[in-house]
Parts: C-alpha cells; structure tokens; sequence
C-alpha cells in the first residue's frame, strides 16, 4: 500500500505495528472486495483482523482485539482507502483464492486454538485498576457494607435524638447530635481525599473505619451530653471519611460508561440504610434503649474492616510510576493551612448560628466572636486555596460552570433536605404527639421512594446518556415539597401527611445521583478523586447548615411564638420545661399543651418555608447549565 495509506487512524489502536498485520488489513479489503465505501460490521470486522493475524503470526486468536472492541462500544468501519492503482479483476480473485486457502489449511489449528481459549483465558475485567470481577465485587461489597452502616447511623438521630437529649436533658441543644457528626465530616474529608492520591486509597479507607468502629463503641457508653456530642464527632470523622474513599475506589475501579448502574447499587443500599436508620432508631430506643442503636453495628462494621483490610489493592490510586509516600511525606505537601482555616471558619460558624438567639442573645461576646472569627476566617480560606500547589478545595472547581453550578445547587439540595430530615420527626412528635416510634415509622415511605428513584436515576443516566432533565426535575421535586411541609397542620388525614413528605425524598432521589454522575462526566479521569471530594465537602457541608440553619430558624422563631403563645401563671417554667424536653409536652395541662403545639407548629412552617426559598435558588442555578451527553469510548 502506499505510504499514506498508512496513517493512524481510527483502525491502527486495534492492530500490532507489524507488517503482518497490514498484510492482513490489505488481504480482508481484497475478500471485501476493496470497496472504500463499504460499511463492515464491528464485530465481524474485529474477528476477520483477528482470524489474519493468527494465520500470519502462527499464534492462535488473540482476545485483544474482540475485547476493546467490545468496551469501546459501537464504531462504524469503512473500507481502507487505497491511493495506488486498483489491481485488476484476475489480480483480485487470484488473492482470494489464496487467502481462502490459507484459512482452510489452518482452519484445525485455529478451532484448536479457540478450545483452548475458551478453557484457559479467563475473560478480561471491565474494571479499572486491574483487578479481577471477583476481586471487585469484594471491593464493592466492603464499600456497600460501609454505606449502608453509615446511612443507617446517620439517620437512627432523626426519630431518636427526642429521646436521647431528654435524657440527658438538653433538648435545647438536639442540633449539636447532628451537627458534631456532620461537622467533623465535613472538615476532615479533603484530608483523606488529597492524602489517597499520595499513600493510596487503602491507608485512609481501613484508618477511617476503624476511627468509626471506636467512636460507635463510645456511643453506646457515653455517660454524658458532652461525652456523647464528643462520641458522635469522632463518628463524623469516620463516617465522612468512610463513604469519601468508598466513592473514590469506586471511581477508581468503574468506568465512567458504566458507572450510572454501580452508582445504582449505591443508592439502593443507601435508601435502605436510611430508611433503616430512620426508622428503627425511634423502635429501638423505645423498646431496647438508645444504646442499643449503636451496639448492632458492630458486627458489620467489623466485617466491612476486614474486607477492606484484605481486598482493596495497596497501591491503588496512585498513579503509574509514582512512588508511595509515607504519611509523613504526604503532610508535608498537604495543604494543613486550608484544612485548619475550613475547619475554623465552619466551627464558628455552626457554634454563632446555633447559640444566637437559642442558648444566649444575639448581643452575647461569645455569638459575636463566633461570627466575627468566621467572617475572617474563611475569606482566609479562599486567599490560601488560590495559592498552594494541592489545594484541598481547587477553587477552579467553583469559578465556571457547569462543574460550579453542579457543586454549589448540590449543596443546597443538601441544606434542604437535611432541613428537612432533621424536623420532621419533631413535627410528628411535638404537634402531632406521636411517640418516636410512630414517627420513624412514617418516614419509612419516603425514604424508600427516595432509594427507588435514586436507583432508577443511575440505570436511566447509562441508558438515555442525559443528565440535565434528571437534574431539573429533582430541584423541581424538591421546591413542591417543601411548598407542601410549609402548609401542614394538626388534623389532616395520615395519606396527606404522607404525600406531603414523598415529593422532597422523591426530588432527592433525582438530584444526588444526576449531580454526581454529571460533575464526573465533565471531568478528567486524574481530576476524580479531587471532584469526588470536592463535591462531598460541599454537601456535607449543606447538611451541617441544613441542620444549623433550620435549627436556628426553629429556635429563635420558637422563642417568639411560645412567648407569643403561651400565657398564665406558669409560663415560664412551662416555656422553660418545653425547650429542654420535647416529651413533657404530652403531660402539660391541656391548655398549655395546645399554646405550645401552636408554637411548635408555627416555628416549624417557618423553618419549612425557609427551605421552599433555598429551593428556588438551587432551581435558578440548575436550568442555565449546559451539560454533555455521556459519551461512548471511541
């Protein structure tokens, strides 16, 4: 063939660079009849370029070739084009018969070498990392296992945490419970992201689970508010940085392509521990104690750590050639500058929102300096995070869209629905006077809803390749429901309540998974574990302010309305009583127990309301975005 005839092209990543292949590519154009406008089928065109190359080369089908083309996806083949003379007609068959007796007599030798094929070449791994389907599928199960312990763990709080800050009486103080989880999570979760892309993934993943297996152990013991609040911030740490580096190996292991269907799984598993978590905590405490709740974790948590200890690959997440650093070498190069001032910036942040108003006046030195250390951390934050080498949030990340859109409506969708979550069982227990049980047993619906179209939203991602919809319809979803909680009263029937909650967990479902998958679409395979975590900071961080800012809307407009409400001689031991114990209310006298639920319920539509107008902003963020179609590999 001519010397351009040789260029890459689409067809040369298939074949060897040797003679012999091109002598095969110029024998099957000639079975072809050499016509360049021919459209071959891909497969059949792969194992007519295999079939060649075995005879020529004497060594037996080769799999490559039929097995890129298989995870490539569909191309379309036509006939090399040929730029000398074309031969003549006897010249054509002349070499047909010559290929075709070729193939004949080595047609024993090649159905032998299928046979053996068959029997001894195990089928190549769709997975990245080169490791093997039954090494993933341990891989993945370990990271399942963990999901579903810390779905569950996060949410046994929501129909619970009454229970638990009545007895130790600190009603006034439930916020923290979830707020020291989240707050920890959220801080320390670029560390195990950026310290896996230098030490690899293992390290961090096995230390996290085990910090999470210690602090649920002191769960179930902590003898105190402060013991307990302390317990659950270590929980955080663990369980932050637990799913973190799930998400990342996943990463590391799936290809984007197929990644909707695994992401899938995810889902399901963390609807389920969810929905678990949320409600069995309310029965548990109930019936066996509270701490109980943190004693049947045990056994899974113990397994997931012995699978993640002997089947996640040493070196996986670092890159080719790249030697391990020790974890001291990887500090050393870690942006501890920007950790320390995100970690300030948020703690004081949380701390000035949820004792404003709550535990001490606006006006108190404390909530001052809280904010004003807050309001100089974090512009700190920025000015270190537009400097250092690894920064532990890129804030190339949030200055363009569609990644910046992604991240920042992601993060509120997070402060909505964890606003959400968080009062809804108070609802049903102040207002409603249901015991805790009943309350996490209502929201048993909705958290299945949200795992089924969690679910159905990776399946449809793989199959349509569209993104945008999806993500449109969750904000949408999520805005009707927070309109419909804004409008709850005492008296609806039990189905209206229940409609009520469905269109949030329903929008949710939509929004998470859509964000993720698209935020990683947009982005380079070296860019995935820095986009991972990125997007888990930011919504970690929307469920620290879900529960901050709805805890200080709650708060501040209860301390309105029960001074509003509430009147006679015992108001403010009854107003006094009321904030420390969500259980005394059932035991007042009849007419301070109605002026307190009239509080409670008015409080609680402001703070739903407050989640309607977040809703908007994330929908005004959502639509302009523009996002590509997931592509096939070519």
């Amino acid at each position: 063939m001519a010397e351009n005839s040789r260029t890459p092209n689409e067809r040369t990543a298939l074949l060897s660079a040797t003679e012999s292949s091109h002598e095969a590519i110029s024998q099957a154009e000639v079975f072809a009849g050499n016509d360049s406008d021919t459209e071959i089928d891909p497969n059949e065109f792969d194992n007519l370029l295999s079939r060649s190359e075995s005879i020529n080369i004497g060594l037996g089908i080769e799999p490559e070739s039929q097995e890129t083309a298989m995870l490539r996806g569909p191309r379309r083949y036509s006939g090399v084009k040929a730029h000398h003379r074309r031969p003549s007609q006897a010249s054509i068959r002349s070499r047909r018969k010559s290929f075709a007796s070729t193939i004949g007599s080595n047609q024993e030798v090649i159905e032998e070498a299928i046979e053996e094929d068959d029997l001894e070449i195990e089928p190549k791994s769709p997975f990245l990392g080169g490791v093997s389907v039954t090494r993933f599928w341990l891989i993945f199960a370990g990271v399942l296992t963990s999901y579903f312990v810390a779905c569950f763990d996060s949410t046994i709080m929501v129909s619970s945490h009454p229970i638990i800050t009545s007895y130790f009486q600190s009603s006034n103080s439930a916020s923290w419970l979830s707020t020291a989880f989240l707050l920890t999570s959220t801080s320390f979760q670029p560390l195990f992201g950026r310290l896996s892309d230098t030490i690899g993934r293992k390290p961090p993943y096995v230390f996290t689970m085990a910090v999470f297996v210690l602090a649920t152990v002191w769960c179930a013991l902590a003898q105190s508010m402060l013991s307990f609040i302390l317990a659950r911030a270590f929980c955080g740490l663990g369980a932050g940085g637990m799913m973190t580096m799930g998400s990342i190996i996943t990463s590391d292991l799936v290809p984007i392509e197929i990644r909707g269907s695994y992401q899938s799984y995810i889902n399901i598993i963390f609807g389920v521990g969810s929905a678990l978590g949320a409600a069995l905590g309310g029965a548990i405490a109930d019936h066996l104690g509270w701490r109980w709740e943190f004693g049947i974790q045990l056994p899974a948590l113990f397994a997931c750590l012995a699978l993640a200890c002997f089947t996640v690959p040493k070196d996986l997440g670092l890159a080719q050639g790249i030697k391990r650093k020790t974890v001291w070498e990887a500090m050393q190069v870690f942006d501890y500058q920007g950790s320390i001032l995100l970690t300030t910036s948020i703690t004081f942040l949380i701390l000035g929102l949820n004792l404003g108003g709550n535990v001490y006046p606006w006006s108190h030195p404390f909530v001052i300096a809280s904010l004003v250390i807050f309001s100089i951390a974090f512009p700190l934050f920025i000015w270190v995070e537009s400097r250092v080498d690894l920064p532990i949030m890129p804030l190339k990340l949030l200055t363009k869209n569609p990644r910046m859109g992604l991240i920042i409506s992601n993060s509120i969708g997070a402060i909505v629905s964890n606003a959400v979550t968080f009062n809804i069982p108070l609802f049903f227990q102040a207002v409603l006077l249901e015991s805790a049980t009943s309350s996490g047993l209502r929201l048993i619906v909705p958290s299945i809803a949200a795992s089924i179209v969690g679910t159905a939203t990776g399946f449809l991602i793989s199959w349509t390749k569209r993104m945008k919809g999806i993500l449109v319809a969750g904000v949408a979803f999520i805005f009707i429901g927070t309109i419909g909680l804004s409008s709850m009263q005492r008296g609806f029937p039990d189905w209206a309540y229940l409609l009520f909650l469905v269109p949030t967990s329903i929008g949710t479902g939509f929004m998470f998974p859509a964000t993720f998958m698209a935020v990683l679409a947009v982005s380079e395979q070296s860019e995935q574990a820095v986009v991972t975590s990125t997007l888990i900071l930011w919504r970690s961080m929307g469920l620290v302010l879900g529960v901050a800012t709805s805890s200080l809307v709650l708060q501040n407009a209860l301390y309105y309305y029960l001074e509003a409400f509430v009147s006679g001689p015992d108001k403010q031991s009854v107003i006094e009583e009321v904030r420390k114990s969500v259980r005394a209310i059932p035991n007042l006298e009849p007419v301070y127990r109605e002026q307190v639920i009239d509080a409670y319920s008015s409080s609680l539509r402001a703070t739903f309301m407050m989640s309607a107008a977040l809703s908007v902003i994330a929908i005004l963020l959502t639509i302009p975005l523009k996002l590509p179609r997931l592509g096939q590999r070519k």
